[in-house]
């Protein structure tokens, strides 16, 4: 009985660190692809207020494009990411994509996402990249101050955010 309670706290642990890891089936990547490369996007991401279409009278902020350095696991910075979406290696390898799906990420947080990568250019880190996932998202949902009103329609604003992306290749 005494070797029960000292395992139990244990496989709680493993399970609440197992459900942490785990990655909502929508952004998954297909099977075939292989997590290559993980880095952190610590930055900025634009917000533009507009009038919403189809909506008369309504206005939002819209997101206008991330700008961000990507850091390796020692912190060092080893490229950037901006409009596009573009991730773009200190190599000189670049690769931009199309987002195929989002999930909820936490409250206050810019949702998970998973993008489908353009053939990349240059030779490096970005190289034959399929797929980036964005995971534990930190920060960057658009403003609820300053409102976006028909009085500032044009202004442009900027919001912190973190998160994860993982690089994808077949293998």
């Amino acid at each position: 009985m005494k070797k029960t309670f000292k395992v139990l706290p244990l496989i709680a642990s493993l399970a609440a660190v197992s459900a942490f890891a785990q990655t909502p089936a929508e952004i998954t990547p297909p099977a075939g692809n292989k997590a290559v490369l993980t880095l952190v996007g610590v930055g900025m991401l634009a917000y533009e207020c507009k009038a919403v279409a189809d909506k008369p009278g309504s206005f939002a902020w819209t997101f206008a494009g991330p700008d961000a350095k990507l850091l390796d696991a020692n912190k060092k910075e080893v490229g950037k990411y901006y409009a596009g979406p573009t991730w773009e290696s200190n190599d000189g390898s670049k690769v931009t994509g199309k987002q195929l799906a989002v999930s909820p990420g936490v409250a206050g947080a810019i949702p998970l996402q998973l993008v489908e990568a353009a053939p990349a250019t240059g030779k490096g880190a970005m190289t034959d990249v399929t797929y980036i996932q964005r995971l534990k998202t930190v920060g960057g949902v658009a403003p609820a101050t300053p409102a976006c009103a028909a009085a500032n329609v044009g202004t442009k604003t900027t919001v912190g955010y973190s998160a994860d992306y993982v690089f994808f290749k077949k293998g």
